[in-house]
Protein backbone atom coordinates (compact mmCIF):
# COMPACT_ATOMS: atom_id res chain seq x y z
CA UNK A 1 0.00 0.00 0.00
CA UNK A 2 2.69 1.93 0.94
CA UNK A 3 4.82 1.40 -2.70
CA UNK A 4 1.52 2.27 -4.64
CA UNK A 5 0.68 5.31 -2.49
CA UNK A 6 4.08 6.79 -3.10
CA UNK A 7 4.08 5.89 -7.07
CA UNK A 8 0.79 7.75 -7.29
CA UNK A 9 2.13 10.51 -5.20
CA UNK A 10 5.20 10.50 -7.83
CA UNK A 11 2.60 9.97 -10.79
CA UNK A 12 1.03 13.47 -9.66
CA UNK A 13 3.86 15.57 -9.24
CA UNK A 14 5.33 14.61 -12.46
CA UNK A 15 2.31 15.60 -14.25
CA UNK A 16 1.88 18.69 -12.39
CA UNK A 17 5.62 19.58 -13.61
CA UNK A 18 4.71 18.65 -17.51
CA UNK A 19 1.77 20.71 -17.14
CA UNK A 20 4.27 23.83 -15.74
CA UNK A 21 6.57 23.44 -18.39
CA UNK A 22 3.89 23.18 -21.18
CA UNK A 23 2.68 26.77 -20.35
CA UNK A 24 6.89 28.48 -20.00
CA UNK A 25 7.07 30.31 -23.34
CA UNK A 26 9.76 28.84 -25.45
CA UNK A 27 13.73 29.96 -26.36
CA UNK A 28 14.86 30.16 -29.45
CA UNK A 29 15.28 26.22 -30.22
CA UNK A 30 11.38 25.95 -28.75
CA UNK A 31 11.29 24.20 -25.81
CA UNK A 32 11.66 24.35 -22.02
CA UNK A 33 14.58 21.35 -22.35
CA UNK A 34 16.17 22.68 -25.31
CA UNK A 35 19.90 24.13 -25.25
CA UNK A 36 18.98 27.44 -26.16
CA UNK A 37 15.70 27.54 -24.55
CA UNK A 38 14.28 30.27 -21.95
CA UNK A 39 13.56 27.51 -19.32
CA UNK A 40 17.10 26.49 -19.72
CA UNK A 41 18.18 29.86 -18.63
CA UNK A 42 16.39 29.93 -15.37
CA UNK A 43 18.64 27.66 -13.44
CA UNK A 44 22.33 29.57 -14.86
CA UNK A 45 24.07 32.34 -14.28
CA UNK A 46 22.40 35.77 -12.90
CA UNK A 47 23.57 38.98 -13.87
CA UNK A 48 24.58 41.26 -11.03
CA UNK A 49 23.59 44.95 -10.61
CA UNK A 50 21.40 44.66 -13.87
CA UNK A 51 24.34 42.99 -15.82
CA UNK A 52 26.84 45.55 -15.41
CA UNK A 53 30.46 44.45 -14.89
CA UNK A 54 32.31 46.98 -12.77
CA UNK A 55 32.05 50.43 -14.27
CA UNK A 56 30.60 48.37 -17.80
CA UNK A 57 27.08 48.14 -18.70
CA UNK A 58 25.57 45.19 -19.20
CA UNK A 59 25.65 43.99 -22.57
CA UNK A 60 24.58 40.67 -24.61
CA UNK A 61 25.50 38.78 -27.73
CA UNK A 62 23.66 40.05 -30.33
CA UNK A 63 24.81 37.82 -33.16
CA UNK A 64 27.84 35.36 -34.31
CA UNK A 65 29.21 35.48 -37.93
CA UNK A 66 31.34 33.23 -39.61
CA UNK A 67 33.96 33.05 -42.16
CA UNK A 68 35.16 30.74 -44.56
CA UNK A 69 38.33 31.96 -46.29
CA UNK A 70 40.57 30.39 -49.03
CA UNK A 71 44.57 30.13 -48.16
CA UNK A 72 45.87 28.00 -50.72
CA UNK A 73 45.67 25.15 -50.22
CA UNK A 74 43.50 24.74 -47.28
CA UNK A 75 41.08 27.23 -45.38
CA UNK A 76 40.81 29.31 -42.60
CA UNK A 77 37.65 29.51 -40.17
CA UNK A 78 36.54 33.09 -38.69
CA UNK A 79 34.38 33.56 -36.00
CA UNK A 80 33.16 37.36 -35.17
CA UNK A 81 30.92 37.33 -32.61
CA UNK A 82 28.66 41.01 -32.08
CA UNK A 83 27.22 42.58 -29.47
CA UNK A 84 24.26 44.77 -28.46
CA UNK A 85 26.35 47.29 -27.54
CA UNK A 86 29.08 47.25 -30.89
CA UNK A 87 31.64 45.63 -29.41
CA UNK A 88 32.66 42.87 -31.34
CA UNK A 89 35.25 39.86 -30.77
CA UNK A 90 36.84 37.83 -33.22
CA UNK A 91 38.81 34.44 -33.16
CA UNK A 92 39.99 31.59 -35.08
CA UNK A 93 38.65 27.99 -35.22
CA UNK A 94 41.50 24.94 -36.38
CA UNK A 95 41.19 24.69 -40.33
CA UNK A 96 40.44 20.41 -40.20
CA UNK A 97 39.43 19.88 -43.43
CA UNK A 98 35.81 19.56 -43.40
CA UNK A 99 35.57 22.78 -42.50
CA UNK A 100 31.84 23.83 -43.21
CA UNK A 101 31.57 21.11 -40.76
CA UNK A 102 32.79 23.28 -37.86
CA UNK A 103 31.34 26.20 -39.47
CA UNK A 104 27.52 24.02 -39.14
CA UNK A 105 28.84 23.48 -35.31
CA UNK A 106 29.61 27.17 -34.75
CA UNK A 107 26.10 28.28 -35.97
CA UNK A 108 24.35 25.92 -33.91
CA UNK A 109 26.76 27.11 -30.60
CA UNK A 110 24.61 30.45 -31.78
CA UNK A 111 21.77 29.46 -30.74
CA UNK A 112 22.74 28.43 -26.91
CA UNK A 113 24.71 31.81 -27.06
CA UNK A 114 22.60 34.83 -28.07
CA UNK A 115 21.69 36.79 -25.20
CA UNK A 116 24.47 35.67 -22.64
CA UNK A 117 26.91 38.25 -21.52
CA UNK A 118 29.98 37.44 -23.58
CA UNK A 119 32.46 38.62 -20.71
CA UNK A 120 31.57 35.19 -18.83
CA UNK A 121 34.18 33.48 -20.97
CA UNK A 122 33.96 30.27 -18.52
CA UNK A 123 30.53 30.05 -17.76
CA UNK A 124 29.86 30.69 -21.35
CA UNK A 125 32.62 27.43 -22.18
CA UNK A 126 31.04 25.25 -19.49
CA UNK A 127 27.60 25.90 -21.51
CA UNK A 128 28.98 24.85 -24.64
CA UNK A 129 31.18 21.90 -23.43
CA UNK A 130 28.90 20.45 -20.71
CA UNK A 131 25.60 20.55 -22.63
CA UNK A 132 27.72 19.14 -25.76
CA UNK A 133 27.83 16.28 -22.94
CA UNK A 134 29.22 13.85 -25.43
CA UNK A 135 33.81 14.59 -25.10
CA UNK A 136 34.19 16.75 -28.35
CA UNK A 137 36.40 15.51 -31.25
CA UNK A 138 38.87 17.87 -33.51
CA UNK A 139 35.54 19.55 -35.02
CA UNK A 140 32.99 20.29 -32.08
CA UNK A 141 36.69 21.35 -30.12
CA UNK A 142 37.72 23.92 -32.75
CA UNK A 143 34.10 25.55 -33.22
CA UNK A 144 34.48 25.69 -28.96
CA UNK A 145 37.95 27.12 -29.34
CA UNK A 146 37.25 29.83 -32.07
CA UNK A 147 34.06 31.06 -30.31
CA UNK A 148 36.14 31.09 -26.96
CA UNK A 149 38.74 33.70 -28.74
CA UNK A 150 35.82 35.73 -29.76
CA UNK A 151 34.72 36.32 -26.23
CA UNK A 152 38.10 36.83 -24.90
CA UNK A 153 38.61 39.69 -27.87
CA UNK A 154 34.89 41.24 -26.26
CA UNK A 155 36.25 41.12 -22.79
CA UNK A 156 39.49 43.26 -23.40
CA UNK A 157 37.47 45.89 -25.47
CA UNK A 158 35.23 46.24 -22.86
CA UNK A 159 37.16 47.08 -20.58
CA UNK A 160 39.65 48.70 -22.47
CA UNK A 161 42.80 46.60 -22.06
CA UNK A 162 44.69 43.78 -24.06
CA UNK A 163 43.69 40.26 -23.47
CA UNK A 164 47.14 39.81 -21.79
CA UNK A 165 46.07 42.14 -18.78
CA UNK A 166 43.63 39.79 -18.09
CA UNK A 167 45.20 36.52 -18.06
CA UNK A 168 47.35 37.75 -15.28
CA UNK A 169 50.25 40.42 -16.96
CA UNK A 170 52.69 40.02 -18.78
CA UNK A 171 55.74 37.87 -17.85
CA UNK A 172 58.14 38.85 -20.59
CA UNK A 173 58.97 41.65 -23.13
CA UNK A 174 58.45 39.88 -26.50
CA UNK A 175 57.74 36.32 -27.81
CA UNK A 176 60.35 33.92 -29.32
CA UNK A 177 59.63 32.36 -32.32
CA UNK A 178 60.42 29.89 -34.78
CA UNK A 179 59.51 29.02 -38.27
CA UNK A 180 59.59 25.76 -40.53
CA UNK A 181 62.72 25.59 -43.41
CA UNK A 182 61.16 22.77 -46.17
CA UNK A 183 63.53 21.62 -48.82
CA UNK A 184 63.49 18.38 -51.16
CA UNK A 185 67.46 18.27 -50.94
CA UNK A 186 69.94 18.41 -47.52
CA UNK A 187 71.16 21.19 -49.84
CA UNK A 188 67.96 23.04 -50.22
CA UNK A 189 67.14 22.42 -46.49
CA UNK A 190 70.60 24.10 -45.56
CA UNK A 191 69.99 26.83 -47.75
CA UNK A 192 66.52 27.62 -46.77
CA UNK A 193 67.40 27.53 -42.98
CA UNK A 194 70.43 30.04 -43.30
CA UNK A 195 68.31 32.45 -45.21
CA UNK A 196 65.58 32.29 -42.33
CA UNK A 197 68.28 33.23 -40.02
CA UNK A 198 69.49 35.96 -42.56
CA UNK A 199 66.36 37.90 -42.98
CA UNK A 200 64.15 37.49 -39.41
CA UNK A 201 66.82 36.62 -36.91
CA UNK A 202 65.14 33.26 -35.97
CA UNK A 203 67.00 32.29 -32.86
CA UNK A 204 65.07 28.46 -33.88
CA UNK A 205 63.96 26.58 -36.55
CA UNK A 206 62.01 23.53 -37.29
CA UNK A 207 62.12 20.95 -40.19
CA UNK A 208 60.23 17.78 -41.04
CA UNK A 209 61.98 14.02 -41.52
CA UNK A 210 62.40 12.53 -44.87
CA UNK A 211 60.14 9.20 -44.55
CA UNK A 212 57.44 8.62 -47.16
CA UNK A 213 55.42 5.56 -46.69
CA UNK A 214 57.50 3.80 -49.39
CA UNK A 215 60.34 4.15 -47.82
CA UNK A 216 62.56 1.59 -46.75
CA UNK A 217 63.23 2.34 -42.78
CA UNK A 218 67.16 2.57 -43.34
CA UNK A 219 66.89 4.79 -46.08
CA UNK A 220 64.20 7.26 -44.00
CA UNK A 221 67.30 7.28 -41.43
CA UNK A 222 70.03 8.18 -43.39
CA UNK A 223 68.17 10.94 -45.56
CA UNK A 224 66.67 12.44 -42.78
CA UNK A 225 70.10 12.32 -40.58
CA UNK A 226 71.73 14.07 -43.82
CA UNK A 227 69.10 17.10 -44.07
CA UNK A 228 69.51 17.63 -40.11
CA UNK A 229 73.23 17.76 -40.61
CA UNK A 230 72.88 19.87 -43.61
CA UNK A 231 70.52 22.68 -41.57
CA UNK A 232 73.06 21.99 -38.45
CA UNK A 233 76.22 22.56 -40.64
CA UNK A 234 74.28 25.52 -42.08
CA UNK A 235 73.17 27.66 -39.10
CA UNK A 236 76.02 27.00 -36.95
CA UNK A 237 75.99 25.50 -33.19
CA UNK A 238 73.46 28.18 -31.57
CA UNK A 239 70.74 28.06 -33.53
CA UNK A 240 67.96 25.73 -32.11
CA UNK A 241 66.10 23.21 -34.69
CA UNK A 242 63.42 21.40 -33.94
CA UNK A 243 63.04 17.93 -36.13
CA UNK A 244 59.31 16.82 -36.64
CA UNK A 245 57.90 13.60 -37.45
CA UNK A 246 54.59 14.46 -37.61
CA UNK A 247 53.06 11.33 -36.19
CA UNK A 248 54.20 9.28 -39.38
CA UNK A 249 55.66 6.15 -36.87
CA UNK A 250 53.58 3.92 -35.63
CA UNK A 251 56.37 1.84 -34.29
CA UNK A 252 58.22 2.83 -31.12
CA UNK A 253 61.04 1.37 -31.95
CA UNK A 254 61.56 3.44 -35.10
CA UNK A 255 61.15 6.34 -33.18
CA UNK A 256 63.55 5.62 -30.54
CA UNK A 257 65.92 4.43 -33.20
CA UNK A 258 65.47 8.11 -35.13
CA UNK A 259 66.24 9.61 -31.95
CA UNK A 260 69.50 8.37 -31.63
CA UNK A 261 70.52 8.93 -34.84
CA UNK A 262 70.09 12.55 -34.73
CA UNK A 263 71.32 13.22 -31.31
CA UNK A 264 75.12 14.48 -32.51
CA UNK A 265 73.27 17.33 -33.86
CA UNK A 266 71.81 18.21 -30.94
CA UNK A 267 68.08 19.11 -31.58
CA UNK A 268 65.71 21.09 -29.69
CA UNK A 269 62.98 18.65 -29.48
CA UNK A 270 62.16 15.47 -31.63
CA UNK A 271 58.23 16.42 -32.04
CA UNK A 272 55.33 13.86 -32.54
CA UNK A 273 57.74 10.99 -32.23
CA UNK A 274 55.06 8.19 -33.26
CA UNK A 275 51.19 8.70 -32.78
CA UNK A 276 49.56 10.76 -29.89
CA UNK A 277 46.79 8.09 -28.85
CA UNK A 278 49.21 6.06 -26.62
CA UNK A 279 50.47 7.48 -23.90
CA UNK A 280 52.42 4.63 -22.64
CA UNK A 281 53.93 4.18 -26.27
CA UNK A 282 55.48 7.81 -25.75
CA UNK A 283 56.93 7.47 -22.12
CA UNK A 284 58.76 4.30 -23.97
CA UNK A 285 60.02 6.56 -26.44
CA UNK A 286 61.40 9.47 -23.80
CA UNK A 287 63.11 6.32 -21.30
CA UNK A 288 65.14 5.25 -24.53
CA UNK A 289 66.26 8.52 -25.92
CA UNK A 290 68.55 11.33 -24.75
CA UNK A 291 66.98 14.58 -26.77
CA UNK A 292 63.97 16.66 -25.87
CA UNK A 293 60.61 15.13 -27.03
CA UNK A 294 57.44 17.33 -27.84
CA UNK A 295 54.14 16.58 -29.03
CA UNK A 296 50.56 17.50 -27.88
CA UNK A 297 48.89 19.11 -31.70
CA UNK A 298 46.24 16.37 -31.76
CA UNK A 299 45.24 16.12 -27.74
CA UNK A 300 42.44 18.51 -26.87
CA UNK A 301 41.33 19.85 -23.25
CA UNK A 302 42.50 19.52 -19.57
CA UNK A 303 41.60 15.97 -19.42
CA UNK A 304 43.90 14.52 -22.32
CA UNK A 305 46.65 16.64 -21.11
CA UNK A 306 46.45 15.66 -17.65
CA UNK A 307 47.86 11.85 -18.10
CA UNK A 308 50.09 13.40 -20.62
CA UNK A 309 51.51 15.38 -18.51
CA UNK A 310 51.83 13.04 -14.98
CA UNK A 311 53.52 10.27 -17.31
CA UNK A 312 56.25 12.82 -17.88
CA UNK A 313 56.39 11.65 -21.51
CA UNK A 314 57.46 15.08 -22.45
CA UNK A 315 59.68 18.00 -22.45
CA UNK A 316 57.85 20.60 -24.38
CA UNK A 317 54.07 20.52 -24.73
CA UNK A 318 51.99 21.75 -27.89
CA UNK A 319 48.58 22.17 -27.80
CA UNK A 320 46.87 24.32 -30.28
CA UNK A 321 44.96 27.34 -29.12
CA UNK A 322 42.64 26.57 -32.07
CA UNK A 323 41.22 23.54 -30.82
CA UNK A 324 42.39 22.26 -27.93
CA UNK A 325 39.55 24.60 -26.04
CA UNK A 326 41.02 28.08 -26.22
CA UNK A 327 43.06 30.34 -23.60
CA UNK A 328 41.76 29.61 -20.69
CA UNK A 329 42.14 25.89 -21.35
CA UNK A 330 45.29 26.72 -22.79
CA UNK A 331 46.54 28.44 -19.34
CA UNK A 332 45.30 25.66 -17.44
CA UNK A 333 47.20 22.91 -19.96
CA UNK A 334 50.40 25.65 -19.13
CA UNK A 335 49.54 25.32 -15.54
CA UNK A 336 49.73 21.52 -15.29
CA UNK A 337 53.14 21.52 -17.60
CA UNK A 338 54.52 23.98 -15.21
CA UNK A 339 53.48 21.47 -12.63
CA UNK A 340 55.61 19.11 -14.07
CA UNK A 341 58.46 21.09 -15.30
CA UNK A 342 57.46 20.85 -18.24
CA UNK A 343 57.50 23.83 -21.27
CA UNK A 344 54.99 25.00 -23.25
CA UNK A 345 55.75 25.44 -27.23
CA UNK A 346 52.14 26.02 -29.13
CA UNK A 347 51.43 24.64 -32.33
CA UNK A 348 50.36 27.57 -34.39
CA UNK A 349 50.04 26.65 -38.24
CA UNK A 350 47.06 28.11 -38.71
CA UNK A 351 46.09 32.19 -39.86
CA UNK A 352 47.86 35.35 -38.13
CA UNK A 353 44.92 36.04 -36.54
CA UNK A 354 45.60 32.65 -34.52
CA UNK A 355 49.61 34.10 -33.90
CA UNK A 356 47.83 37.17 -32.40
CA UNK A 357 46.14 34.99 -29.72
CA UNK A 358 49.10 33.12 -29.07
CA UNK A 359 51.03 36.13 -28.20
CA UNK A 360 48.87 37.13 -25.20
CA UNK A 361 48.89 33.41 -24.23
CA UNK A 362 52.91 33.41 -24.36
CA UNK A 363 52.98 36.94 -22.52
CA UNK A 364 51.42 35.66 -19.64
CA UNK A 365 52.68 32.35 -19.26
CA UNK A 366 55.74 31.68 -17.10
CA UNK A 367 56.36 28.42 -18.96
CA UNK A 368 56.15 29.39 -22.42
CA UNK A 369 59.46 28.55 -24.64
CA UNK A 370 58.66 29.65 -27.86
CA UNK A 371 56.21 29.83 -30.55
CA UNK A 372 55.17 28.16 -34.33
CA UNK A 373 54.99 31.27 -36.90
CA UNK A 374 54.89 32.03 -40.29
CA UNK A 375 56.54 35.84 -41.90
CA UNK A 376 52.89 37.39 -42.75
CA UNK A 377 55.07 38.82 -45.82
CA UNK A 378 53.07 37.99 -48.93
CA UNK A 379 50.22 35.71 -50.08
CA UNK A 380 47.28 35.42 -47.87
CA UNK A 381 48.79 35.91 -44.47
CA UNK A 382 49.69 39.23 -45.67
CA UNK A 383 45.89 40.28 -46.39
CA UNK A 384 43.74 38.40 -44.16
CA UNK A 385 44.49 40.86 -40.89
CA UNK A 386 44.42 44.60 -41.91
CA UNK A 387 48.25 44.80 -39.35
CA UNK A 388 49.59 41.20 -39.21
CA UNK A 389 52.21 41.17 -36.42
CA UNK A 390 55.71 41.01 -38.13
CA UNK A 391 58.89 39.16 -36.28
CA UNK A 392 61.51 41.64 -35.99
CA UNK A 393 65.20 41.10 -36.88
CA UNK A 394 65.96 39.61 -33.92
CA UNK A 395 63.74 36.65 -34.22
CA UNK A 396 60.97 38.18 -31.72
CA UNK A 397 57.66 39.34 -31.77
CA UNK A 398 56.38 42.38 -30.04
CA UNK A 399 53.33 42.52 -27.64
CA UNK A 400 50.34 44.01 -29.00
CA UNK A 401 49.22 46.74 -26.34
CA UNK A 402 45.58 47.70 -27.50
CA UNK A 403 42.49 46.56 -25.88
CA UNK A 404 41.45 43.02 -27.02
CA UNK A 405 43.53 40.95 -29.07
CA UNK A 406 44.46 44.22 -30.90
CA UNK A 407 44.27 42.80 -34.34
CA UNK A 408 41.57 43.23 -36.58
CA UNK A 409 40.15 40.91 -39.91
CA UNK A 410 40.02 42.60 -43.22
CA UNK A 411 36.92 41.64 -44.27
CA UNK A 412 37.49 42.99 -47.43
CA UNK A 413 40.24 41.11 -48.60
CA UNK A 414 37.94 37.82 -48.34
CA UNK A 415 36.28 38.72 -51.33
CA UNK A 416 38.89 37.71 -53.33
CA UNK A 417 39.91 34.55 -51.10
CA UNK A 418 37.07 32.02 -51.95
CA UNK A 419 37.73 28.80 -49.99
CA UNK A 420 38.03 25.71 -51.61
CA UNK A 421 37.46 21.92 -50.11
CA UNK A 422 40.54 20.66 -49.37
CA UNK A 423 42.06 17.23 -47.44
CA UNK A 424 45.22 16.10 -46.55
CA UNK A 425 47.16 14.54 -48.73
CA UNK A 426 47.82 10.19 -48.09
CA UNK A 427 51.29 8.87 -48.28
CA UNK A 428 51.46 5.18 -49.27
CA UNK A 429 53.15 1.89 -48.27
CA UNK A 430 55.15 -0.03 -51.02
CA UNK A 431 52.59 -2.43 -50.66
CA UNK A 432 49.67 -0.05 -51.38
CA UNK A 433 48.39 0.38 -47.56
CA UNK A 434 47.82 3.70 -46.35
CA UNK A 435 50.78 5.33 -44.02
CA UNK A 436 50.21 7.60 -41.10
CA UNK A 437 50.25 11.01 -42.03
Amino acid sequence: MKRRNFLRGAALAAAARLAVAQETPAGPRGGRGSRGGAGSRQGGLQPLDGGKIGNTGPMKIADIKTFLVGAGGRNWVYVKILTDQGIYGIGEAYSAGPDEATIKVIEDFKLWLVGQDPRNVQYLFDLMYNTTRFPGGLIVNSAISGIEHALWDIAGKSAGVPVWALLGGRTRNKIRTYQSTGGGTPQQAGENAKRMVETYGYTALKMGIQAPGDMPYNQATRMTVEHVRAVREAVGPDVDIGVDVHAKFFEVQRAIRLGHAIEPYNPMWMEESIRTENFAAMKKVSDHVNIPLASGECNYMIHEFRPLLELQALDFVQPDICCCGGVLTMKKIAAMAEAQFIMVAPHNPMSPLATAVNVHFAASTPNFFILEYSAPDSGARKEVLKEPLMVKKDGYLEIPNKPGWGVELNEEAFKSMPPAPWKRGTSFRADGSPYFQ
